[in-house]
């Protein structure tokens, strides 16, 4: 064994948790696969994607840092939306992973200022740790300062991105593209949607275990849709319980008037919520109004809440009108 292929690399791990959750989301809910990314094999694949880069063997190739970012709502929030123990749980994951969390408040259902943290924490501890090789889970173009700054360090960089695009139940084209002039920047660019479809590596342990199986998912959350019966509520009186009702609602979007490509703002409430994708009630509105989870705006489907109340927009398509740009209003 040559002294190059013993000498230990140190790899520091980057996650833009927001693209992350968007990755995740878009295998758990549009793929084929219908599973989320699991963090201990994506570390795994990691590894060895490293050190087969660098040319050594994976013993000697190790995941020194771990980091993870993301705008987060106050536990005041996230109790009223019964998402904290959903949030826990991740954290419990990212935890026995040795995953550093690092969240800032989301202002106005808005992250700020992520990115630039990021940015600073791993160039600083690329300084300081010295790290062979810095991996940015990451698609955004406002990491390219990043990469130049660390390869002035001699630290290597790859980033994991994906391509996808796919068409929504209602007809509309969605796609999340890798900034190509990210890529251009790092050493080893990763486009992991190639890896991930690809027929020969079908049997591969190590993209197999890219997803997580469903026995080792968290229990799906009951979510509860409100009786059909408006309800009026004074400040005095307490919530009514919620009654458990078929989900079957079909898209209601042929009563809509909407001239073709017109867009409007409309205001709403969640009234359901299923796999991927959900239905809001606005008074503006014969029926109920169809929405993808990835016509969210800064927010995640799995943070989302019955009886919400919501800002969207609503385009017209082949077969009516649908919300698009979804924004939860506090």
């Amino acid at each position: 064994m040559t002294d190059s292929d013993s000498r230990l690399l140190r790899v520091g791990v980057f996650y833009d948790g927001n693209f992350f959750f968007h990755v995740s989301n878009y295998y758990r809910y549009t793929h084929a696969r219908k599973k989320r990314i699991s963090i201990p094999g994506l570390h795994e694949f990691i590894r060895h994607h490293v050190a087969e880069a660098e040319g050594v063997d994976v013993r000697y190739c190790h995941i020194v840092d771990a980091h993870f970012f993301r705008g987060r709502f106050s536990a005041r929030v996230a109790d009223a939306r019964q998402k904290l123990y959903v949030e826990r749980v991740f954290d419990d994951i990212l935890m026995g992973e040795g995953v550093v969390t690092h969240y800032l408040p989301m202002r106005q259902n808005a992250e700020k200022g992520i990115d630039v943290w990021l940015a600073l924490e791993a160039f600083e501890l690329a300084v300081y740790k010295r790290f062979n090789v810095l991996v940015i889970i990451a698609g955004d173009s406002d990491f390219i300062p990043l990469a130049r700054k660390v390869n002035s360090l001699g630290t290597r960089v790859m980033v994991l991105g994906w391509d996808f695009k796919f068409t929504d139940d209602l007809g509309q084209e969605r796609q999340t593209v890798t900034s190509i002039h990210l890529l251009d920047e790092v050493t080893y660019p990763v486009m992991m949607h190639q890896i991930i479809d690809d027929k020969t590596r079908r049997g591969d342990p190590l993209v197999k275990n890219l997803f997580v199986e469903p026995k080792e998912e968290p229990a799906t959350e009951v979510r509860l849709v409100p009786s059909p019966e408006p309800i009026l509520l004074t400040s005095t009186q307490a919530e009514p319980r919620q009654t458990p009702v078929a989900e079957s609602i079909e898209p209601s979007i042929s009563g809509a008037q909407l001239a073709e490509g017109k867009s409007e703002e409309y205001c709403g409430e969640i009234l359901s919520l299923l796999d991927g994708f959900g239905f809001i009630k606005c008074t503006a509105f014969p029926k109920n109004v169809f929405f993808h989870w990835s016509s969210l705006i800064n927010k995640e489907f799995t943070d989302l809440q019955v009886q919400q109340s919501v800002k969207f927009s609503a385009k017209h398509t082949d077969r009516g009108p649908v919300a698009v740009s979804v924004e939860i209003v506090e």
